[in-house]
């Protein structure tokens, strides 16, 4: 999202082979296997098996408390990073459990921070870990693609600041003091993320334009610009929309917190957070947090230059999946269709999917966990680039869902790429736990036909929840929804900014694609806190017909609905439907609020 100056106001079904270890030869043969353990290709040729565990790669940049020169060598990336948005270098600092003075981490795109502890309060920082926007003339509109885990901080001045955009989650941290959501001189931000965490004084918005705040908390919170949403947050405000734009659920219907990378001993391990039903809180406020601890050797450690032949051979032999910092290029899908396979990246680490194929490709099997992956479309189209089951899944898995956290998409921006779909969800019960899907306003590679995108996400599995859905900018539907028994809490849009005319987005009789469609078909669809901007700079004279589109049956509830035109570039007609009052102005950011029906 990039806020208009004139703003105001602080499928194929996946392999089921499995390649698997050749015995039963010769004693002599036996012993050389051992040696040389082998595995069975997809082409009966025999292959090296792959082995679990190992360092963490070069970009993975440990630290202890007698680590010499920290503040250094952490001001070294950020001067890499700071401005670096579309570069292709990624980083991991990873801090283990001790105290740490006289610390103020800034952190610049595709830059992790993360304690190595198994709950926040084992690494504390006497200092901060700092967003702001110096690089963009106080503007963090832009400041995309970062993180911030499982830290305990106490701010120098009694306030941290995390002055983020989209793709800029926070997560198990504890702020022992406030934290400030806005850049210096309080310029624009455009929303964010924050779960598991607990702030001890007020969190400050400001200027800040919309944010989701789930399973957390927090001493209080200061201000509402559009739309700011809470689910399961202890202090979260009372439900207020739209004056104050609070919306507020006591619970989170389901959650499971994000995998995550520790130290047990001097081994490492992955954490793997339970499942959760009506939260309310952090998953450690008593103590050690209820999940599964998986060792580093049952991951393979991906590293930069790795195939994804040799990646699904891994997944095929039983191991999970540690991307190290880097970008990959995949020339075929890289396939999970194995149960409770975890594949989590480090350091905001990028999949290139090369000759139009999808990048990642999950199985209708229970528990897989994608988490911290960025998804950057290639120059030639792909079909989709992201599938969680394939079209027709039908399998339960209510008791154990398939989750994706921090998964990001990227169409454009850092260079020419096409999608046709970026995310298609078929398997039902799965859990999209905070996503930026982003077909690029701005940066290489940008234009209507250039970076063409028509549709974000496609959710056609039953009982599928979304916390923490962000999709903009799609040539059509950024998002639709098929499946039954949906629901979304929070979701943030912006339709294209450079559609060409009024032609170029006509979806028969309706003008413009609505931003959040709900298909005919459902009979049970509900969503909270949901928002969709126009700004069409380049012909301002577009007019969008609705922000949201579902049929009107008694199961399809939406609450604290809002379509914002910014600085009067397009105007809506109506909100959802034909409800809902137009937009208009040219001079302020014109809104519409409702509830449907």
């Amino acid at each position: 999202m990039q806020a208009p100056p004139t703003s105001s106001a602080p499928p194929t079904a996946p392999r089921r082979h499995r390649r698997s270890r050749a015995f039963g030869f010769a004693a002599l043969a036996v012993s050389l296997l051992m040696a040389f353990p082998t595995a069975q290709s997809a082409f009966g040729d025999e292959a090296e098996e792959v082995p679990g565990g190992g360092d963490l790669g070069p970009n993975v940049l440990v630290f202890d408390p007698s680590t010499p020169d920290i503040q250094g060598k952490v001001d070294e990336v950020f001067k890499k990073q700071e401005s670096n948005q579309f570069g292709t270098d990624r980083y991991a600092l990873m801090f283990k459990p001790g105290t740490y003075d006289n610390i103020n981490a800034q952190i610049g795109f595709y830059t992790s921070i993360a304690g190595l502890g198994l709950k926040p309060d084992d690494t504390t920082f006497n200092g901060d870990v700092t967003v702001d926007a110096g690089w963009f003339n106080g503007n963090a509109t832009q400041n995309f693609w970062r993180s911030a885990e499982n830290l305990a901080l106490n701010p120098v001045s009694g306030t941290n600041r995390w002055a983020v955009s989209q793709a800029a989650p926070f997560r198990r941290m504890h702020v022992k003091g406030g934290l400030n959501l806005a850049p210096d001189g309080y310029g624009w931000a455009s929303g964010g993320y924050i779960a598991d965490s607990k702030i001890d004084g007020q969190v400050g918005p400001y200027s800040q334009q919309q944010w989701y705040t789930r399973d957390s908390s927090i001493g209080s919170w200061g201000n509402g610009v559009w739309n700011m949403t809470f689910s399961g947050v202890e202090g979260a405000p009372a439900q207020s929309f739209p004056e104050p734009p609070y919306t507020t659920l006591d619970t989170t219907p389901v959650s499971r917190e994000k995998p995550f990378l520790y130290l047990d001993g001097d081994d490492y391990k992955v954490f793997v957070p339970a499942k959760r039903t009506n939260a309310r809180g952090t998953t450690w406020a008593d103590g050690t947090p209820e999940g599964e601890s998986i060792p580093l050797d049952q991951f393979y450690v991906v590293k930069p230059g790795a195939t994804a032949q040799t990646i699904n051979a891994a997944v095929d032999q039983g191991l999970h999946l540690l991307f190290t910092p880097g970008v990959y290029h995949v020339d075929q899908p890289i396939e999970i269709d194995r149960a409770n396979t975890v594949a989590l990246g480090l350091g905001l680490a990028t999949i290139i999917p090369d000759n139009g194929v999808t990048a990642i490709k999950v199985g209708d099997v229970d528990g897989v966990k994608l988490a911290g992956l960025l998804v950057d479309a290639g120059p030639v189209n792909s079909e989709t680039l992201v599938e969680v089951g394939p079209d027709g899944a039908s399998g339960d898995h209510s008791a154990n869902p398939t989750s994706l956290q921090d998964v990001f998409v990227r169409i454009g921006g850092a260079g020419p790429g096409k999608a046709t779909t970026s995310i298609v969800v078929n398997s039902d019960d799965t859990i999209i736990d905070h996503t930026w899907v982003w077909r690029a306003d701005h940066g290489e590679g940008v234009g209507w036909e250039t970076n063409r995108a028509d549709y974000g996400v496609h959710v056609k599995g039953d009982d599928v929840l979304a916390t923490g859905l962000f999709v903009e900018h799609f040539n059509k539907y950024d998002v639709q929804w098929s499946g039954e028994n949906g629901k979304t809490i929070f979701f943030q849009n912006e339709k294209a900014y450079d559609a060409p005319d009024q032609a170029a987005i006509q979806n028969g009789d309706i003008k413009g694609y609505a931003a959040y469609k709900v298909d005919d078909s459902v009979t049970t669809h509900e969503g909270w806190g949901m928002g969709s901007y126009c700004y069409f700079n380049v012909d301002p004279t577009i007019r969008q017909q609705h922000g949201f589109q579902a049929p009107v049956k008694p199961g399809v509830k939406f609450h604290d609905l809002l379509v914002v035109s910014l600085g009067g570039q397009g105007q809506y007609d109506h909100v959802i439907n034909d409800t809902g009052s137009p937009t208009s102005g040219t001079d302020t950011i014109p809104s519409q609020v409702v509830s449907f029906p």
